[in-house]
């Protein structure tokens, strides 16, 4: 059986698609889920999010909207965002980020589209996974151990997004490699021929200086 990790974050929309199809791995391997913080992830390897860059915040809007209609996927953004994903990953993280919970909290916002910042709406929710008491169970040091630890160690691992699904050691990023992802569980031969093995190692002809390029010597 082929180890099948999902790495993700609430915040994402592009997370909420993927879990949609998430069922269809299962019976390839052993499926484990691993909320992780973005914003570490981030930091991690210095990049900016998308919602960042202002033109890009706008474009990944209605670029979410457009693909939850294209693929009959119930979608509502929330509010505002980006909001603060902490406490519904050490949410996750508390129930032991069972499949029922994910998916209730990715259905709150994503497809319910909640705010997830407000309180009254946030103890709602907690209390409809099993925590009625979130101020102290998320403060445990235990809940914030387990979310530090499955960020670092998808750092560890290279992920540099999410969601990205990790099938033994090899990474699959974007709800938009859910085919390719499920193609290489399959053991289709075109995911492992000549040329993906070349592409795979492409040697590097120019590095990105500060503002210009510089061509390797």
């Amino acid at each position: 059986m082929l180890a099948i990790d999902w790495y993700f974050d609430f915040i994402s929309p592009y997370a909420y698609f993927q879990f949609q199809r998430l069922k269809e791995f299962e019976r390839y391997g052993e499926l484990r889920l691993h909320p992780v913080l973005f914003a570490g992830l981030l930091k991690a390897w210095e990049h900016k999010g998308p919602a960042e860059i202002p033109k890009k915040r706008s474009f990944t809007y209605r670029h979410a909207t457009w693909y939850a209609r294209q693929h009959n996927i119930p979608f509502k953004v929330p509010p505002a965002h980006p909001f603060a994903p902490l406490p519904l990953l050490r949410l996750a993280h508390a129930q032991d980020s069972r499949f029922e919970v994910v998916d209730t909290v990715f259905n709150f916002i994503w497809r319910d589209g909640m705010a997830p910042g407000e309180p009254d709406v946030f103890m709602a929710l907690s209390a409809s996974v099993g925590v009625p008491d979130p101020e102290t169970v998320l403060g445990e040091d235990i809940v914030k151990r387990s979310l530090r630890e499955a960020t670092d160690d998808a750092i560890g691992h290279g992920i540099f997004g999410v969601p990205t699904v990790m099938i033994d050691g090899e990474l699959f990023w974007g709800a938009d490699a859910t085919d390719m992802a499920l193609d290489f569980v399959r053991g289709e031969p075109a995911m492992r021929d000549e040329e993906m093995n070349r592409v795979a190692n492409l040697p590097v002809e120019v590095h990105r200086k500060a503002s210009h390029l510089s061509v390797v010597k």
